[in-house]
């Protein structure tokens, strides 16, 4: 899961953006609202978490703008504000979701697959394609009932493929996934890890679909 954090705080920010990713989830970290505003139109997230007293900005300007512009990543406001008026004011300004600082991790990587879920349909925090089972909580998958020694970036990409079932996902859209802003590794690494899936779960599974990117067959 890929998340946009935007929080001025550089303490809490910086342990937020560890404590996730140490959970499996690539999050890239903004401070300012701005650069959120842009950022939605850079990258393809899966969630978002949204401070609303922004240095130069409202949080609720940012949501508002997102919305505006036909964006409908699932948001979580992150606030130290606990009022009645202002939880309405973003849940009916198109926030998903509402969250009091502080908040405790587990908390918040369950409240994110929550959302993600509900965006894409699921009834639960599994997916299931053919054989292959994947669990978004526990981050582990299962094929034919026999459990899968899945790394933490093996997981990402066979997430990211299972949320498209059948449809092709590009190199791009892996990478940012993988990656985020960040710089990746060798120019071959998304080739080697496909590989090593294909590995675990068959090579049939994961197809190539020349010039667009790859595909997961059930």
């Amino acid at each position: 899961m890929r998340v946009l954090l935007v929080e001025d705080d550089p303490v809490l920010g910086d342990g937020l953006r560890a404590g996730l990713e140490l959970e499996g989830l690539k999050v890239d970290w903004l401070t300012g609202a701005e650069d959120a505003i842009a950022a939605i139109d850079a990258g393809t997230f899966d969630a978002a978490i949204l401070d609303l007293g922004l240095p130069d900005g409202s949080g609720h300007d940012v949501l508002a703008a997102w919305r505006r512009e036909g964006h409908n990543v699932p948001v979580l406001i992150l606030t130290a504000h606990d009022t009645k008026a202002n939880c309405l004011e973003t849940l009916n300004g198109g926030a998903d979701d509402y969250v009091v600082k502080p908040v405790d991790l587990d908390e918040l990587v369950a409240r994110l697959t929550a959302l993600k879920r509900r965006a894409a349909g699921q009834a639960n925090n599994r997916i299931v394609v053919g054989q292959l089972t994947l669990d978004l909580t526990a981050r582990t998958g299962i094929l034919a009932e026999r459990p899968l020694d899945l790394s933490s970036h093996e997981f990402i990409v066979l997430e990211a493929l299972a949320d498209r079932r059948a449809q092709p996902v590009s190199r791009a859209t892996l990478e940012e996934r993988l990656y985020g802003w960040d710089e990746g590794p060798e120019s071959n690494a998304l080739e080697v890890l496909i590989h090593k899936i294909r590995s675990k779960i068959g090579r049939d599974r994961i197809q190539t679909v020349r010039g667009v990117g790859w595909r997961l067959s059930a």
